[in-house]
């Protein structure tokens, strides 16, 4: 097991990654802004380094710096959490390079399922369900056409290392498809340095479905069920929970079964998530594999009892999988409410400022991941993330009466958060009764 490792993140992500290091009896370094001097996650590291000013590009992206810092402090590995750096495969390469352990898959394996193109080639063998398409980057026009066609439209174009919405485009008919692919590949240029677009058939009424899988370097891997990522606003997830309801458990396990072999011939380290989209009839069609930990990685644990940090950092230091996957079993529900201080009455505007106010929830079946104390500064650089509220009940109904007792019995002021729209979307019959798919959230919102 390493002896010290450094976490290149900050907030709540920092503050797991350090209490499941401690479990483990391994230091942690923290490396920080001057945005994030006062971070109360700091005081709980056994020590910390200043990289930079607080613009992200000037400290959290700055690989020099955290190489730098993590070789000062002779921290054998870094953690990257998820969001900056942690699935950038440069970054994982120099740590390779620099003899510093990357908590994560190798390069390779981040680079095989990264690209959405060549993650869908290895689904395929995998028997990992992928959406009908074409099987590599548009280069002829008139190939996505005739391809459109075959498999009707709508399509959507997708930027191959895309993520978060952009790089894509949902077309209608072939009058637009030119246009789509055009507009597509120049804002995957800007926004990724890869201009490579695709085409698959599109879902409009889908559930956005997801599996966490574990893999170590002994080639062994094991999924952990499934979680429901359906209700999110303009491809950002406001609630998750897990295992996903009203699918048919004979269909879940194989999807579960199926993602876990991709991994496998992956060759791959760590947590990863395997999304997918999900059809009325229960079809399942693979959107993309995160190769990192994910924020929901809490759904899972509440209803597996599977540290996924922890044996995250156990499978990094070369250790097998402490898991079969005959050991995993569901128990109960869970669900996960994303904090953020936005305004939700104000087209979602980000509340930076002072938390003045701050009682968390808390109770049986509860569970708060969050940085935050009563008077911490929100700064106006990252995320507007500050909390996940996280409860887990007998079954689902017990699970949404658990969320709502916890969302009533959180206070936070004077900024403004998403627990009003939370409390909204769970009394809404749509998520009561999950007949529900991904556009749902914003046709409540519109009205």
């Amino acid at each position: 097991m390493f002896g010290r490792i450094l976490i290149a993140n900050r907030g709540e992500i920092a503050l797991r990654i350090i209490r499941a290091a401690r479990e483990l009896g391994v230091q942690t370094v923290c490396v920080y802004s001057e945005a994030d001097a006062d971070g109360p996650w700091l005081d709980l590291a056994d020590e910390k380094v200043c990289i930079g000013k607080g613009p992200s590009a000037d400290s959290y992206l700055r690989i020099d710096r955290i190489i730098s810092a993590a070789e000062m402090t002779d921290s054998e590995a870094i953690h990257p959490g998820y969001g900056f750096l942690s699935e950038n495969a440069h970054f994982a390469e120099v740590c390779r390079d620099c003899e510093i352990e990357f908590i994560g898959p190798t390069p390779e394996a981040m680079g095989r399922l990264g690209d959405k193109i060549s993650c869908k080639r290895l689904a395929k063998e995998a028997g990992t369900p992928v959406f009908p398409g074409t099987d590599g980057e548009i280069e002829e026009l008139d190939e996505a056409i005739e391809i459109a066609n075959e498999i009707g439209f709508p399509v959507i174009v997708k930027a191959s290392a895309g993520g978060g919405g952009r790089g894509m485009r949902v077309v209608h008919d072939v009058a637009e498809l030119k246009a789509a692919v055009t507009s597509a590949q120049q804002e995957a240029i800007a926004s990724f340095g890869n201009g490579a677009v695709y085409l698959e058939k599109f879902l409009d009424k889908a559930r956005h479905i997801e599996v966490q899988v574990l893999g170590d370097k002994h080639g062994n891997a094991v999924h952990l069920y499934n979680r429901d990522c359906t209700s999110q606003r303009r491809h950002q997830k406001l609630i998750e929970e897990g295992p996903a309801p009203n699918v048919d458990e004979a269909i879940r396990d194989k999807v579960c079964e199926s993602a876990a072999e991709l991994i496998r011939k992956a060759k791959y380290s760590g947590a990863a998530t395997v999304e997918f989209l999900m059809n009325q009839e229960q079809e399942f069609f693979m959107l993309e594999v995160n190769t990192r930990v994910q924020v929901e990685h809490p759904v899972t644990e509440m209803f597996t009892g599977v540290d996924i940090v922890r044996e995250s950092i156990r499978v990094a230091a070369g250790e097998p999988l402490a898991w079969t996957q005959d050991q995993i079993k569901i128990n109960g529900h869970a669900i996960e409410c994303r904090l953020n201080a936005e305004d939700p009455d104000m087209n979602f505007m980000p509340q930076p400022g002072t938390i003045e106010s701050w009682r968390p929830a808390g109770g049986p079946g509860v569970r708060l991941d969050s940085h935050v104390i009563e008077g911490y500064r929100i700064p106006p650089n990252y995320d507007s993330m500050i909390g996940k509220l996280i409860v887990h009940g007998h079954d689902r109904n017990d699970a949404i009466s658990r969320m709502r007792s916890a969302l009533s019995e959180m206070k936070i002021g004077p900024i403004k958060t998403t627990i009003p729209l939370h409390q909204r979307l769970l009394e809404h019959p749509s998520f009561i009764s999950a007949d529900f798919d991904i556009n749902w959230v914003e046709r409540l919102l519109d009205e």
